[in-house]
């Protein structure tokens, strides 16, 4: 097991057509879920859940995607849409984030949906953490209720993103990254 502090100065995104299989085992699934399960969220309000995506259901999830897609894109050719249908086959393994808001006196919504992205963010580090590429992404389809409805999405959840979660197929660049005396102030 890596150093915390250094696997969180190293940690980067692994692009999905980077990865390839095995995937995470289940114990090691359950891990990385447990993982993503245990960030703050105030109120204990578990404003979150997960789907995961693994074996034929990502490809049944690309048929949804590419469906609404050919629905909504009448013209579009043939390679677009297989692509759209492609859209969650590159990973073994894709988990996606729902968030959800309950009415809550003291805590708002923002926090709520703050807690999902802490939970796909725990979701990337665990997965990182156990030797797996990991890369936390959207797109169209995560904000197109067609699709999200498509996925098993009640009326009042969003989709916070998606982790794709695989073993490299070759070392990931790092970006480059904020310059602090650019970002920090003091009070």
């Amino acid at each position: 097991m890596p150093d915390a502090i250094e696997l969180l100065k190293t940690r980067r995104s692994v692009k999905p057509r980077e990865m390839t299989g095995p995937g995470p085992s289940p114990a090691e699934l359950e891990t990385i879920l447990t993982i993503g399960a245990r960030v703050p969220d105030h109120g204990k309000l578990a404003p979150w859940r997960f789907i995961v995506f693994e074996g034929d259901a990502r490809q049944r999830a690309g048929e949804v995607i590419a469906r609404v897609f050919a629905r909504k894109n009448p013209g579009a050719p043939a390679a677009d849409i297989e692509t759209e249908r492609k859209r969650l086959t590159d990973a073994p393994l894709v988990i996606g984030i729902v968030s959800f808001t309950k009415p809550h006196p003291k805590v708002p919504a923002w926090e709520q949906e703050m807690s999902a992205g802490a939970s796909a963010m725990n979701i990337v580090t665990a997965a990182t953490a156990l030797g797996y590429g990991a890369c936390w992404l959207s797109g169209w389809f995560s904000f197109d209720r067609d699709v999200l409805d498509g996925l098993g999405l009640k009326a009042d959840e969003k989709l916070a993103g998606l982790v794709h979660i695989g073993k490299p197929t070759k070392p990931s660049e790092d970006r480059p990254r904020p310059v602090l005396s650019e970002i920090v102030t003091r009070f």
